[in-house]
């Protein structure tokens, strides 16, 4: 049976407006006092009534998280700094993904409405825009997660995709290379098209395009192998749309027998934690992944205070040279 306040201020000896403190303001209460009501809501078996909570006026405790796709390591880091910051004030994440999916963007979106949460934190897939002042209009605060405001009157967070790849062929550019690919996947997004941007900059002209089949895993490995080692003229490096398919990039090389960096260069994106331990170590484009979710939780838990302002913040990411580039000619 669910045991209510009364209860638990009994077994923790305290009055039952130090427990709503507990609940509603831990901040005011002795760490003592508090670390003693919330064992006693476990001894009596207390659960939070988050409807209740809302009635009397109270913000959720739940936010939601809406990225392209959860399988992604990159998304993986970007949740954990979100949730990070979430748990510090007391507050659950929801994480789903659209898959690219427009459609998809749309249902989730509505889901996560009748949930009432306190906001919502979103990569979004590009279409519709309008659909996300929507969402606020009808109550909830949405923040933008590594995607620009454009015309949108919303708090974002956001990288200068278009020096993460000029950084990249600045890069290529001094070793030697003049002959250099971009390895991308799946559909265009903003952030994907400001990165050719960038390294089209740095080369001077566009760079070789090869496209894998699936967005950020192996599958499509063998063929844009082929297509960069076969080409009548191929390049001498590569470029790729994020460290997945960097890692999976040299795999593939290397299963046909070909060396990375001395046959191809490769440059990788996101700079993931696995990136400087694979053989040989990624020369990548880091972003502050961990860094950009936790300023997003901040942006939106910021939503409710008085005064708040829509801001946009953008990280510059910088080059790290690792094993996987060197020089030609």
């Amino acid at each position: 049976m669910r045991r209510g306040m009364r209860e638990v201020a009994s077994a923790a000896g305290v009055s039952v407006s130090t427990v709503a403190n507990v609940l509603n303001n831990p901040a005011v209460v002795a760490e003592g006092t508090r670390r003693r009501v919330e064992a006693a809501m476990d001894s009596v078996g207390f659960v939070r009534s988050g409807p209740a909570r809302q009635l009397r006026g109270l913000p959720s405790r739940l936010v939601g998280s809406v990225t392209l796709d959860q399988a992604n390591p990159f998304y993986a880091e970007l949740n954990r700094g979100i949730e990070d910051h979430l748990d510090d004030a007391g507050c659950m994440l929801l994480t789903c993904s659209t898959d690219l999916r427009a459609d998809k963007e749309l249902r989730l979106l509505r889901l996560l409405e009748e949930q009432s949460p306190r906001g919502v934190i979103i990569t979004p897939t590009g279409e519709e825009p309008q659909r996300l002042t929507a969402v606020v209009a009808r109550g909830t605060p949405v923040v933008l997660l590594d995607a620009r405001q454009n015309s949108l009157d919303l708090c974002a967070v956001a990288v200068d995709h278009v020096l993460g790849g000029r950084l990249a062929g600045e890069h290529l550019v001094r070793l030697g290379h003049r002959r250099v690919a971009f390895v991308t996947a799946g559909p265009d997004i903003e952030p994907v098209r400001q990165r050719h941007d960038g390294l089209r900059q740095a080369l001077g002209g566009p760079p070789v395009e090869v496209r894998l089949a699936a967005a950020g895993f192996a599958e499509g490995t063998d063929a844009a192998v082929r297509a960069l080692v076969e080409a009548a003229d191929p390049p001498t490096a590569a470029v790729c749309v994020n460290d997945v398919v960097a890692v999976a990039l040299i795999r593939g090389l290397q299963a046909r027998g070909l060396r990375v960096p001395e046959d191809l260069s490769v440059v990788g994106y996101d700079d993931l934690p696995f990136a400087a331990h694979v053989r040989p170590a990624l020369t990548t484009v880091r972003r502050p992944i961990r860094e950009l979710g936790r300023i997003a939780a901040e942006l939106l838990l910021d939503e409710s205070a008085a005064g708040h302002r829509h801001r946009e913040l953008v990280f510059a990411p910088e080059l790290v040279t690792r094993a996987t580039t060197v020089r030609v000619g």
